[in-house]
């Protein structure tokens, strides 16, 4: 593993940990795609939306993973580059049964308030059933979800990034099969997409669960070796909550622009239902190859390494900011197609290729923050990490969809997130200025 991480060259290092990621994420992508597809060849708009309404759930549940998943993962990888091995699996011990209590809990409180929850995610008097239904069946397999967000991380941070990656393209290409079954042949609706997502991700937590017991050195699942001090708790939680809480705001952006286009009606919520999850084809290369580089870049950094740190930070930003610009045009091209595949309604696909068109055209923006956010979170570095999060799709986001709103209306809307990411582009900037290591000051 230390040769991958001390001596590898830059560009084989990052692709030999990024690639697996984005692979993963890609086939993720295909899914949510499937999954879109079979859900709105119901031709039932209200059901579309329904499960557009619930969706926010599903990333919830994944930020909260991501508190151990990323939180820990960042704590090993550091660890590990400071040759701290045996701190480093206590650590992963302990984020593992961690997630597990977490989601647990987020299932109790999930059944127990699911009405005004899903008040709060803008379920109509028409969207109200599938809603539900998709609510419930997610409620029921929090706990799954939750935990698979650990492994799948952690398993990174010793260069075990394929085995994440067979992980979850098995569990995708499970959740694939199932969801076509589950909707139309056992008659589920909206429950049975949720349900393919939960029984797959069950599969997929085994196989990770295996690789960690039966193929790691480092890492452990002993319930035995979780006590770790209060400072690394505190580690963890002071970079997990900020790493998750970008997808925390994710599903806040959403259910603020459902909440904000249920008064155009149900078929504008359901057409922009899709247009996120096409808009997801950039977020999810990006993030596979940002993500990706985190235990490359915690590990030089607990290594004190800073010639190589910062080569790894300026590929990272060219590689993410180019595959952004390219994929950017291409959807944006090709956004009324696109649309077209999912849903032919000629309103669905007028409103879903100006939703595409205003969703893409500022990620190049949001690839380069999302750098600098996964950078800071690999430093450990908190504050800054927190702000870009809570700001792209949470603060300045909910500022802006207000304001736009009240001055533009509907295309004010649609415009909300090209605007926030400009302001948060900016914020971005002013804080890679401000937080730069300084490897001879910096001890942590």
């Amino acid at each position: 593993m230390n040769e991958l991480f001390e001596h590898t060259s830059i560009k084989r290092a990052y692709f030999t940990l990024a690639m697996p990621v984005v692979i993963s994420m890609t086939v993720t992508l295909i899914y949510n795609m499937v999954d879109t597809f079979f859900v709105s060849k119901t031709g039932n708009p209200d059901l579309v939306a329904g499960v557009s309404q619930g969706a926010p759930i599903f990333t919830l549940m994944i930020a909260i993973g991501d508190i151990f998943g990323l939180g820990g993962s960042s704590v090993i990888s550091r660890l590990f580059g400071e040759r701290q091995d045996k701190l480093g699996r206590f650590v992963s011990g302990y984020c593992f049964y961690a997630s597990i209590v977490c989601g647990i809990i987020v299932t109790i409180i999930m059944v127990v308030f699911q009405t005004p929850i899903l008040h709060l995610l803008g379920a109509s008097p028409s969207t109200w059933k599938y809603a539900r239904e998709y609510y419930l069946v997610m409620a029921w397999g929090a706990t799954f979800v939750i935990f698979g967000l650990t492994p799948t991380n952690i398993l990174r941070t010793e260069g075990l990034a394929v085995q994440s990656m067979i992980a979850s393209m098995v569990g995708t290409g499970i959740n694939i099969v199932l969801n076509p079954i589950f909707i139309f042949t056992c008659g589920l609706g909206a429950a049975g997409s949720a349900l393919a997502t939960v029984t797959s991700t069950v599969i997929s937590d085994i196989i990770m669960i295996y690789y960690t017991h039966y193929k790691s050195k480092k890492l452990t699942t002993s319930i035995h070796e979780t006590k770790i001090s209060f400072h690394l708790q505190a580690e963890i939680y002071a970079i997990g909550i900020p790493a998750s809480v970008t997808n925390v705001m994710a599903t806040i952006a959403t259910a603020l622009t459902n909440r904000y286009l249920i008064a155009y009606g149900a078929s504008s919520v359901a057409a922009m239902g899709i247009a996120l999850k096409v808009s997801m084809i950039i977020g999810m290369v990006m993030a596979g190859f940002a993500f990706g580089a985190q235990p490359l870049i915690g590990y030089s950094y607990g290594a004190k390494n800073e010639e190589r740190f910062n080569k790894v930070i300026r590929f990272d930003l060219m590689v993410v900011a180019s595959l952004a610009l390219i994929l950017t045009i291409i959807l944006f091209a090709f956004a009324p197609t696109v649309i077209r595949f999912f849903m032919t309604d000629p309103v669905i696909v007028r409103e879903g290729t100006g939703m595409i068109r205003w969703l893409t055209i500022s990620t190049t923006l949001a690839g380069i923050i999302l750098v600098f956010t996964t950078s800071f979170q690999s430093m450990g570095k908190a504050v800054p990490a927190f702000w870009l999060s809570f700001s792209r799709q949470g603060l300045i986001f909910a500022i802006a969809i207000e304001i736009l709103n009240h001055f533009f209306g509907y295309n004010g809307i649609l415009a909300a997130q090209a605007c926030s990411d400009v302001l948060t582009f900016i914020l971005a900037l002013i804080f890679f200025k401000f937080y730069q290591p300084h490897f001879d000051k910096d001890k942590n």
